[in-house]
């Protein structure tokens, strides 16, 4: 078929939830993606920071082609030895004891939600608030858009799962005063993503800690987008010296197959018995060997050095283009924000048109996540392009006035 018959059945045919670009893309190859007119896209989104090792890894491809030409799927009621594998590898290089596998992350936030609320259960009565933070973002099923901070994603879909509160992001006060017995559990993003790549401080996951031991509450962590690399260490908390009592995971676990994890000490994972929760195609054979495969890649130390010196050359090429559209560059490793002083759509699509793959976070600032295996050659030219889309609108706004 050809690329406007696709788009025309796609608008038949599917669901209009998405706002898709007019492009189909047909192959990938590295940082590269390719569409079915055969042109060729500098990728630095990654799909939305999941493609870790970049696209058709070999080591992934064929890990996948031997796991599904041997076992496939048997549900979760007999064990598999590629689950057992992630999972160790998981456990052992983190704070946990335990891991739930997941098909997504919203699903992580799922169990994650009600693990807390059943640790809770018998911890007094009334001790079910969950307390989350102003540009969260933590997916679109039920209980995780009860605890996405922005109105648009909730409203249309109220009631939602109560006895949620929202407190300022980074604001350790703010968090103390909604913070109390009642609180089961507190949910937090070390590095924001959707909310506009803003980190938290190292003092305000320490003083949410504090308050969680103070409290006999639990520190969540998610890590569905910021963990696993993204931001030059294997877990983003570490750069504050922090240790949540649940952590979810996702985007870049299996290098776009479709696994999510909830990693949680003993003391949580007890709560929970045979038969309260569960899921048919969690932690599958195939998604798991992927996971190992990108596991002990990314894992190594030689590579999240790479990530994250790339990260500081991709942040110091960005500020260099000194740009009076640009507020500000932040980000840690290769999840940055450009923050613009004005919208990101025309710059998204500017790019696109000059071969290059960019997201927004929120409504005015670009989201820059490319594979974790770029090189400073393929930032050069992502940056160049950059300029241009940069230059391109500021002549176009001053022309405009």
């Amino acid at each position: 078929m050809d690329t406007q018959s696709i788009i025309t059945d796609e608008s038949q045919y599917l669901m209009q939830t998405y706002r898709r670009a007019d492009i189909v893309l047909a192959r990938g190859d590295g940082v590269y993606l390719f569409d079915t007119d055969g042109r060729r896209y500098l990728d630095f989104m990654s799909g939305i920071a999941v493609a870790a090792l970049g696209h058709a890894d070999p080591d992934v491809t064929a890990a996948v082609a031997q796991q599904a030409a041997t076992l496939t799927h048997v549900s979760n009621l007999f064990h598999t030895i590629p689950q057992v594998g992630l999972a160790r590898r998981l456990a052992t290089h983190s704070f946990a004891d335990r891991v739930f596998f997941t098909n997504s992350g919203a699903e992580a936030i799922e169990g994650a939600l009600k693990f807390a609320r059943k640790w809770a259960r018998g911890r007094g009565p009334g001790k079910h608030e969950i307390v989350a933070f102003s540009g969260s973002f933590h997916g679109r099923t039920m209980g995780a858009l009860s605890v996405t901070y922005k109105a648009a994603y909730r409203e249309p879909f109220a009631p939602l799962v109560p006895g949620v509160c929202f407190a300022p992001f980074n604001d350790l006060d703010a968090a103390a005063a909604v913070i109390s017995d009642a609180t089961c559990a507190v949910l937090v993003e070390p590095v924001q993503g959707e909310g506009g790549i803003h980190a938290a401080t190292p003092a305000f996951l320490r003083g949410l800690r504090a308050l969680c031991d103070q409290h006999g509450a639990l520190l969540i962590f998610d890590e569905i987008q910021c963990g696993l690399g993204r931001t030059g260490r294997l877990w983003a908390h570490e750069a504050a010296g922090v240790t949540p009592d649940i952590m979810t995971l996702a985007k870049p676990l299996a290098n776009g197959l479709p696994i999510g994890a909830i990693l949680l000490t003993e003391n949580v994972a007890a709560a929970v018995g045979p038969g309260e929760h569960g899921s048919t195609f969690a932690g599958g054979p195939v998604v798991c060997r992927a996971g190992e495969v990108v596991f002990d890649r990314v894992s190594d130390p030689a590579f999240l050095a790479a990530v994250a010196a790339n990260g500081e050359y991709l942040r110091e090429r960005l500020r260099a283009l000194a740009s009076p559209l640009v507020v500000e560059v932040r980000g840690a490793g290769l999840l940055v924000g450009v923050e613009l002083k004005t919208a990101v759509a025309p710059i998204l699509a500017a790019a696109r048109q000059r071969g290059l793959l960019v997201i927004n976070a929120g409504d005015n600032t670009l989201r820059i996540a490319p594979p974790l295996i770029v090189t400073r050659d393929h930032i050069d030219a992502a940056v160049a392009i950059l300029g241009e889309c940069l230059a391109e609108e500021e002549k176009r706004l001053t022309q405009g006035r």
